[in-house]
């Protein structure tokens, strides 16, 4: 595997991970858009992703 670029490790600091490479949040993971998020992120604010115990599921399940 290729050496990253010190400019190219720049942009992607928030996805590496402590060996290197870079990491997408494990919901983020399995998704196919292209919108991922960084593994360090507690809170993920997706427009696609839609739990199953938020509030908005529960209302359109119920309907």
């Amino acid at each position: 595997m290729p050496r990253m670029s010190k400019k190219r490790k720049l942009e992607w600091s928030l996805f590496l991970n402590e060996r290197g490479r870079i990491t997408c949040n494990d919901l983020c993971r399995k998704c196919f858009y292209d919108c991922k998020q960084s593994y360090l992120a507690i809170l993920i604010e997706c427009p696609r992703y839609l739990s199953k115990r938020s509030s908005v599921a529960v209302q359109l399940k119920a309907r």
